[in-house]
């Protein structure tokens, strides 16, 4: 099991934390593999804490649906299925949408120019060909309206289905094209005119493009 050695060390109060966020961040961008065996004690070591949180952070990882544990067996990272893309975007896209629905209201005009600077960012990035930086900035993009909406509960949903996003992402079936660019702008313009109109569909639109081109 490859580890990265020159981890800094967290904290004690901020172990747990720190260990969930690193773990999580390896099976995101694959430093650990699907179906890899998780071995806690390598784990603890090489994040400089003890087993407890390590294991803690396991048992969160596994009720999101990145890892599996087998009692007095093997603990494994998930699989990346063929059909995970179909079972995650569908409800991420609905819980957008509704938070675009719920953050009209409370649009200002440093929100929306925070939105027109991220969707600029976004449009860089992608002439550039530089996907990765704009998948980070896409999800700036979306976490903004998401913030504004201020619905803790949207939020936490939405935190752990992007994370498999992402993951889907550097598993190579998410596919980022120009027309979100254009998405985007729309998305804006109706934000600006506060008249909330079309603006669910056209987040979910935004969302399920993906779905379309495969």
């Amino acid at each position: 099991m490859p580890i990265p050695s020159d981890m800094s060390k967290p904290i004690r109060k901020t172990a747990k934390l720190h260990a969930y966020h690193q773990l999580l961040n390896w099976i995101i961008d694959g430093t650990l593999q699907p179906e890899e065996k998780l071995n806690d004690i390598e784990l603890a070591q090489a994040l400089g804490v003890s087993r407890t949180p390590i294991r803690e952070s396991l048992q969160l990882l596994e009720s999101q649906g990145f890892v599996t544990m087998q009692p007095g067996r093997a603990t494994q990272v998930t699989a990346v299925e063929k059909d995970d893309i179909n079972h995650l975007l569908p409800p991420l896209a609905s819980l957008q949408a509704l938070a675009t629905e719920l953050a009209v209201p409370h649009m200002t005009e440093e929100v929306i120019a925070e939105l027109e600077e991220k969707n600029q960012q976004f449009a860089d990035a992608l002439h550039a060909k530089n996907f990765t930086e704009a998948l980070r900035v896409d999800e700036q993009f979306h976490q903004i309206i998401i913030d504004t909406a201020n619905n803790p509960y949207i939020i936490q949903m939405v935190e752990v289905l992007q994370a498999h996003v992402r993951r889907l992402f550097y598993s190579e079936k998410i596919i980022l094209r120009e027309s979100s660019i254009e998405q985007h702008g729309k998305i804006i313009a109706l934000f600006t005119s506060k008249q909330a109109g079309d603006i669910a569909k056209l987040m979910t639109d935004n969302w399920l493009y993906t779905l379309e081109e495969l």
